[in-house]
């Protein structure tokens, strides 16, 4: 909860809720915060990460550490045994229902998202204008990167032993090359990400920036912090008014309304204005 004064809040809500009742075209931006309402571990600092994988902490492993390529070459069954568990998390939870909530600001005008989530719940919410900039979890490509090919993953054929997260059982394998396959996500140190799927994706969200010119574009930022900044980045290249939403970093120039809350709260209470306008 924030510690700014109540009516200081409230007018802040006020005027985003005016914001994005304006605006023509909306572009969403979203970091790893905006999972944490969905109940999806905060990685934020290895005190985080080691909250959600306690062993890997009496390892001295932090998620620089595991979301490495290396681990593929090296010790596959780990690689696996951290990004299967991932993936059956992010696959079983629910995205919150402040998906549902932007869905409805959306609706009928236009809009983007940009996302460094690799979860694909924006996808699941319904979005299907969605650029992630990190890859997607829900793909795979080979671990040599033998060929250009991407390719999704519905399900996992090796069991994970979250003890001592590692993976047994039948890895993914490349159809091309019969080599090992891994998440389609760009990794720390990572000189084999196939960006193709993203960077398709990437154009079509330049053909929308190209189309919003000399139009009234909200930003709507939630979860993005500052470690790495590249959500935050993409916000302030589109010119408008940016809602940001954030706990701990939500200050920003001018042209930024600061909202020092979780993604999920905020956007609830936004909406009650629209709701009882």
């Amino acid at each position: 909860m924030s510690d700014e004064a109540p009516d200081a809040m409230n007018s802040v809500y006020q005027h985003a809720a005016e914001v994005i009742g304006e605006a023509e075209g909306i572009f969403l931006t979203a970091g790893a915060g905006m999972g944490v309402d969905s109940g999806l571990p905060d990685f934020r600092g290895d005190a985080g990460f080691w909250r959600a994988y306690p062993l890997l902490e009496s390892e001295g492993l932090g998620f620089q550490d595991l979301a490495n390529p290396q681990w593929f070459e090296s010790d596959p069954e780990r690689a696996w045994g951290f990004y299967g568990h991932r993936y059956a998390l992010y696959k079983v939870t629910q995205p919150h229902a402040g998906y549902g909530i932007l869905r409805q600001w959306v609706e009928g005008r236009e809009h983007f998202v940009f996302t460094s989530n690799v979860d694909g719940h924006f996808q699941r919410a319904g979005f299907d204008s969605v650029y992630e900039c990190h890859g997607s979890i829900r793909h795979l490509q080979c671990v040599r990167a033998c060929t250009e090919a991407i390719w999704p993953m519905d399900e996992l054929g090796f069991e994970v032993c979250e003890e001592r997260l590692r993976a047994d059982g039948d890895l993914p394998r490349c159809p091309h090359c019969g080599g090992l396959a891994r998440p389609n996500i760009l990794m720390f140190g990572d000189y084999h990400w196939l960006h193709q799927r993203s960077e398709g994706q990437y154009d079509q969200l330049e053909d929308w920036r190209w189309k919003m010119r000399g139009k009234k574009v909200v930003t709507i930022e939630m979860g993005a912090g500052t470690a790495i900044p590249t959500v935050r980045l993409a916000s302030e290249k589109m010119p408008g008014t940016t809602v940001r939403i954030n706990p701990r970093e939500a200050d920003g120039g001018s042209e930024v309304l600061s909202v020092a809350s979780g993604a999920y709260e905020a956007l609830q209470r936004i909406n009650t204005l629209f709701e009882g306008a």
